[in-house]
């Protein structure tokens, strides 16, 4: 059976609460689990766990989120459509978003690029135990991103996980014994650091953004549609185009198909008002596609989230090349998170700390 499982990665996007319901999902979730994304749309994500895990994926949500994790990786069951296929072994990247959490699910499979994704991910965690053969011991090297600066601790006292049998005190002895508590219920926690999340086009030489979690670092409404290089610098363009190159590069599956291929790291400069980076008249061609139906990474139809309106829609025409002239006001330093995934390449950025 582990033979005929798609070696696909997709992209989703999860919200704070405390059954991680699904927001957003591209495709080749289906590939892999069998479901549409308009089938997921809106339901929780912890009840496609494995029985035996839930309590410790739920548990690891909830710290996911309070300690305002980036680009972490974990192993655990998920449970695929056709129930003779059972339950999925799949790594589960995952990123703390401002308000959301961003990630991908893939198939887990030993060898090369369980070492390159487990490698390159900030953090570790193998709930299945039969997958122990995936865990990641580092010999002390430091993160290659540090916490998001100047985050002030935002969780309220009434935050903290509650559960039947335990009290927050004896939840925390738990902790401090090495026990993890079974998480039952938390009050919705606070939006976190300050970064947003694109989605852009890995099969164009372009790189259109498919998808903007936010308006915090550019507005949604600019650069949907867009050539992700509109809004990086001219002096700083030949380096992200060599490092998205590079993410391409990993992102290929033994079968040679498009898939995850881990993290990369890199410091960039942000153009706010955009520029024109390839011409106002030439059009975005698009390479050969894994398949037909993956032309367009988009959202799944929802009045629930309206406001992420799927890529192809007149109002993300190309505005004016007026908005090429930039001043440094304009102009903002970002660290960034990149990765490869079947349905696109996945981007996190947030302002880089003066520190």
């Amino acid at each position: 059976m582990e033979s005929e499982t798609p070696r696909v990665s997709f992209i989703t996007i999860l919200d704070f609460s405390e059954d991680a319901r699904w927001l957003f999902l591209t495709e080749s979730v289906s590939d892999l689990l069998g479901f549409e994304p308009r089938e997921l749309l809106g339901r929780p994500a912890l009840e496609l766990v494995h029985p035996d895990e839930f309590s410790q994926v739920k548990q690891m949500h909830y710290d996911t989120i309070r300690e305002d994790k980036a680009a972490a990786l974990a192993y655990f069951r998920l449970k695929h459509k056709d129930p003779f296929k059972g339950y999925i072994l799949c790594a589960v990247s995952r990123t703390v978003v401002h308000s959301v959490l961003v990630g991908s699910v893939s198939f887990a499979t030993p060898g090369g690029k369980a070492l390159q994704n487990t490698s390159t991910a900030q953090e570790v965690e193998v709930v299945t135990p039969s997958a122990k053969n995936f865990e990641l011991r580092r010999w002390g090297d430091p993160s290659p991103m540090a916490s998001s600066p100047s985050i002030l601790d935002l969780t309220p006292p009434a935050a903290c996980p509650s559960t039947d049998m335990d009290t927050s005190s004896d939840a925390s002895s738990s902790r401090s014994r090495g026990k993890k508590p079974t998480i039952i219920s938390f009050n919705p926690l606070p939006a976190r650091s300050l970064r947003s999340a694109l989605i852009l086009d890995r099969f164009s030489i372009h790189c259109t953004v498919l998808y903007c979690s936010n308006d915090l670092l550019l507005s949604t409404t600019k650069v949907l549609g867009r050539s992700f290089f509109d809004f990086v610098t001219s002096r700083t363009e030949h380096n992200v185009r060599s490092w998205i190159d590079v993410i391409k590069s990993w992102g290929v599956n033994d079968r040679g198909q498009p898939s995850d291929g881990g993290f990369g790291f890199g410091k960039f400069v942000l153009l706010l008002a955009g520029r024109d980076s390839r011409g106002e008249n030439e059009q975005d061609t698009p390479l050969s596609r894994r398949r037909d139906a993956r032309n367009n990474c988009r959202m799944p139809s929802s009045p629930r989230y309206a406001s992420h309106s799927s890529p192809g829609t007149s109002s993300r025409s190309r505005p004016p090349s007026s908005l090429s002239s930039s001043t440094s006001d304009q102009e903002i330093s970002v660290d960034a998170i990149f990765s490869g995934h079947s349905d696109g390449i996945l981007l996190v950025l947030r302002p880089t700390s003066n520190a």
